[in-house]
């Protein structure tokens, strides 16, 4: 009797049963410390410590497939401190005439406002505004109708393939840039002076890289929506956040490089096929650096493995006779890098920088012209115009007050600014191809390797 009470337990206990929740993966949705915020400040930002901040997020942050921070949320901070900067950057400043004791202020986010109204407490290493300019898109009119809460989960996940969709069209890539023609000539005109007030520009970009975790729970989502996990199909492309700092005055020659995926890729049918997370590893496979009369510095690498996050449990995908290779980047647009089909980038100059010392010959001419009747003179030394020009060229401000105590001293200003804007403009090394740690870069898929570039060496150059 007490054999049959128990044998149905034992039927029941050793018979397979296949729980539904077997065919759904865990996926916690963490964004990980190191991660960047892409941030703009919405106003000027006076260089005061203790100075409140207010920005805007350039573009959306990302857990595995989805967006869990949007673009456009306001993120609040303040200036935690102010840096000096080099003592070569200081002696050029003080040769041009700015007696300034330049400083740049680094700022910490401590919170950002969710769009549901909760506060997000966050830490931020503290960091200073980049070079580069956010030109935000023109809002566009609503004609969707708001989202509803109450959607089927079809509906929702819909709503969010679309939102990536949405916020790819507009990486944020495409949309910094360096001062236009007219602040340039406002800088130009500031840094002449001998003592001047410092802020960052309205629109100013920082990348804020978070020291802790930012935790927003965890989802089930079927195991046969990751099926398709691999490599892109066709030439696709994909951004991709640089772990290891590049530049090509210090690149080696097939040194290891890292990156991870900091937006998931889907395919064509809304499938995912690669989560953010994803590591990407490669090699430098060109240097060259940059050399004297502005030829600039050159650099080429490619990605060829990738490993999907543990949590899938994918094998390292090997990208086997295609390759993963630049295709456009976030650098200083000072250095006017652009990047080929091939994937080289290679810092460029713009003809524009000749206007500077043909500026600044009209100047030293004008300081030299002290012929009596010129000029609405009367004497030899009453070319006060044009000790003026020869001064400002040379010393800023003050050397167009000085040159006006005699005739040499604006003819020798005037020559030394002359001086200086060919070397500065035609003579000096050009710049390097530098891509800094969480550089942001899109990567193409499906490349095939093609020859080397001429105009790149094999090896460092000199």
């Amino acid at each position: 009797m007490p054999f049959r009470t128990t044998l149905p337990i034992l039927v029941i206990l050793f018979t397979p049963h296949i729980c539904p929740a077997a065919s759904t993966i865990d996926v916690p949705l963490t964004v990980t410390a190191g991660v960047p915020l892409r941030v703009y400040i919405t106003k000027r930002l006076p260089m005061r410590r203790g100075q409140v901040v207010e920005a805007k997020l350039a573009e959306p942050v990302y857990a595995f497939d989805r967006i869990v921070i949007p673009a456009g949320v306001t993120v609040r901070g303040h200036v935690t401190s102010l840096d000096p900067v080099s003592k070569g950057k200081r002696v050029a400043a003080i040769i041009g005439g700015d007696f300034t004791p330049i400083h740049f202020a680094r700022v910490e986010f401590t919170e950002i406002l969710m769009p549901d109204g909760r506060v997000l407490p966050i830490h931020t290493q503290d960091s200073e505004g980049l070079k580069t300019i956010y030109s935000p898109s023109r809002a566009k009119k609503k004609t969707q109708p708001a989202a509803n809460t109450n959607q089927g989960v079809i509906a929702r996940a819909k709503d969010q393939v679309r939102q990536q969709i949405d916020a790819k069209k507009q990486s944020v890539i495409d949309v910094i840039r360096g001062p236009d023609k007219k602040e340039l000539v406002e800088d130009y005109l500031v840094n002449k002076l001998p003592y001047r007030p410092q802020w960052y520009r309205r629109n100013t970009r920082f990348d804020s890289v978070l020291n802790e975790p930012l935790q927003f729970g965890s989802t089930s989502i079927p195991a046969e929506s990751v099926r398709k996990v691999g490599l892109p199909a066709g030439d696709s492309v994909a951004q991709v956040r640089l772990l290891t700092p590049l530049d090509s005055g210090t690149a080696k020659l097939n040194a290891p490089i890292t990156g991870v995926l900091s937006q998931p890729v889907f395919s064509a049918d809304h499938q995912l096929v690669l989560p953010e997370g994803s590591v990407l590893t490669g090699h430098v496979r060109r240097v060259q650096r940059a050399r004297w009369f502005h030829r600039g510095g050159q650099l080429r690498f490619t990605f060829d493995r990738v490993e999907p996050p543990a949590l899938l449990s994918t094998p390292a995908i090997s990208t086997e006779r295609s390759q993963i290779q630049l295709a456009a980047a976030e650098t200083d647009p000072s250095s006017h890098v652009k990047v080929d089909s091939e994937g080289n980038a290679k810092s460029t100059e713009p003809k524009t920088r000749f206007i500077g010392p043909a500026v600044a010959l009209l100047m030293a001419n004008r300081a030299a012209d002290n012929d009596a009747g010129r000029n609405g003179t009367t004497t030899a030394s009453a070319n006060y115009g044009g000790r003026s020009l020869g001064g400002f060229s040379g010393f800023g401000y003050i050397g167009a007050a000085a040159a006006q105590s005699s005739k040499l001293v604006g003819m020798a200003l005037g020559f030394y600014g002359l001086a200086a804007s060919v070397f500065t403009n035609i003579v000096s090394p050009g710049n390097e191809v530098g891509f800094p740690r969480n550089s942001a870069i899109e990567v193409r898929f499906g490349a095939q390797p093609g020859t080397p570039a001429k105009h790149f060496a094999s090896g460092a150059g000199n």
